[in-house]
């Protein structure tokens, strides 16, 4: 295994958290709807979680050669997302084409860049322990992204119904 290479992976996705948190804390500080400021804070803090453990992971895989494995058991969960209640009222608040919309699409495509690079990375590898580490992150972002999806449909519908755009 070509350590570079796996130290590059590690770096680029810890620039990748950084960006989405950095996104993420701006959407919570500018919204005005507080279900959508919890939502986006929340995803911010989990951002910041993934930065804490790629930076351990390449800390330990620089001095040791090898990912910690037991820091990956040891990992916290992707629960908190994943329990986020998407609400009527939350939709009918946010503009289908203001500012948390235009910042729902474009935290969409970064939890999609997100989740190719480590899966690509999870498919690349034949060590199990970094296998492990990026589909544990893949799955995470995916939480994130089906969170994301759901609210922009929701959005998306809405438009096409206030503008009469159904054919039905």
């Amino acid at each position: 295994m070509n350590t570079k290479h796996v130290t590059d992976i590690l770096k680029q996705a810890i620039i990748m958290e950084h960006r989405g948190k950095s996104l993420y804390e701006q959407v919570s500080k500018q919204t005005g709807n507080e279900d959508v400021r919890k939502i986006f804070a929340t995803m911010a803090e989990e951002e910041q979680t993934h930065i804490d453990f790629l930076q351990k992971q390449l800390k330990h895989y620089g001095h040791a050669g090898r990912f910690d494995k037991n820091e990956l058991e040891h990992a916290p969960g992707h629960e908190a997302i994943a329990n986020t209640i998407l609400t009527e009222e939350m939709v009918e608040e946010i503009s289908g084409s203001g500012f948390e919309a235009a910042a729902i699409s474009a935290a969409i495509d970064m939890e999609n860049k997100s989740i190719e690079v480590y899966a690509a990375r999870a498919a690349e590898t034949d060590d199990p322990n970094e296998k492990e580490l990026f589909e544990w992150l893949a799955n995470w972002e995916k939480g994130h992204h089906k969170l994301l999806i759901d609210l922009n449909r929701q959005l998306t519908e809405k438009v096409w119904y206030d503008n009469n755009f159904w054919t039905f």
